[in-house]
């Protein structure tokens, strides 16, 4: 297949543009800065005018759209701009590939749900987001499910990977532990980690199919962030640091969060797909990797 990414410079654009090209598809990655050519692999998707450019150049068989604001407390401090990147620029990809009668994939989050829920959620529960950031992503979904027959909506959790480059949770924690004698991780929110590599696998795996709709696509399990700090001390083979839990009280934030956004994976399982593997497995993968390219800078 021809496949055109946007937001291919993301941790998980990295990832599925590697993979897909192992599979054997040939990939358009781009991005609000331009990858490989310039500028030829630059697209601003909040500019209709450069996605519908791009399409008719390239001819792709679909649109993959990771594109987005992820910064969850930016997006309450400026919510005009979550929504004009995560929900008109889904909205300008949407009718670009219904104009163009090409199947569009949307990478969503699970944080559209609210996280009253005692059990993790799954595809068929509603969602009612509370941030400005799941606000746009889910209006984001809202645009795809109108505008494209053919869709895919693929959610991620707390997402995890891009290697040597990473500066989220993961990197932070192997970092802060070198440091410290007590690291303080929360343990009143939950979630289901991700790893970029995984949810790509199944990306890839629904666009081979026709089982257009809604998928989570996290991995397997749940656990509060300090399990998952405590995970990545221990994975990291860092001696003399303590992961010590406490409450999200002790860390405001200007954006809400669920005290659950941990999902199950309920539609890839009953449709025949397979489905991640457990976190903590693929967090083992991704942190000993992680440390042993960093060892070797």
């Amino acid at each position: 297949m021809r496949l055109l990414l946007t937001g291919a410079r993301g941790m998980m654009g990295r990832d599925l543009t590697q993979l897909a090209e192992a599979q054997g598809h040939e990939v358009w990655p781009t991005d609000v800065t331009a990858l490989r050519h310039e500028p030829e692999d630059r697209i601003d998707v909040t500019r209709s005018d450069e996605l519908r450019s791009a399409i008719a150049e390239y001819s792709p068989d679909a649109v993959l759209h990771l594109a987005a604001l992820t910064d969850v407390d930016g997006c309450e401090k400026n919510p005009a701009q979550a929504y004009l990147v995560n929900t008109l620029g889904t909205e300008n990809v949407a009718r670009a590939c219904r104009d163009a009668d090409l199947t569009m994939l949307y990478v969503s989050t699970g944080s559209v749900f609210p996280g009253d829920k005692p059990t993790p959620y799954h595809e068929f529960d509603d969602p009612r987001p509370i941030s400005a950031y799941s606000r746009s992503k889910w209006q984001g979904e809202v645009a795809v499910r109108q505008q494209v027959h053919r869709h895919f909506i693929v959610r991620a959790g707390w997402m995890f990977g891009g290697g040597v480059e990473d500066k989220k949770f993961v990197a932070k924690m192997i970092e802060l532990a070198r440091d410290r004698d007590i690291l303080r991780a929360v343990d009143d929110k939950f979630g289901s980690p991700t790893y970029t590599r995984d949810i790509s696998r199944v990306c890839l795996d629904l666009l081979g199919s026709t089982e257009f709709g809604t998928y989570h696509a996290s991995n397997q399990g749940m656990c509060s962030r300090f399990q998952m700090a405590e995970a990545i001390v221990d994975f990291a083979g860092i001696e003399g640091c303590e992961v010590q839990p406490c409450s999200s009280a002790e860390f405001p934030l200007p954006a809400p969060r669920p005290r659950l956004e941990a999902m199950e994976c309920l539609r890839l399982r009953l449709a025949g797909f397979e489905v991640p593997r457990p976190w903590r497995e693929s967090l083992r993968e991704y942190v000993r990797g992680l440390v042993g390219s960093r060892s070797q800078d």
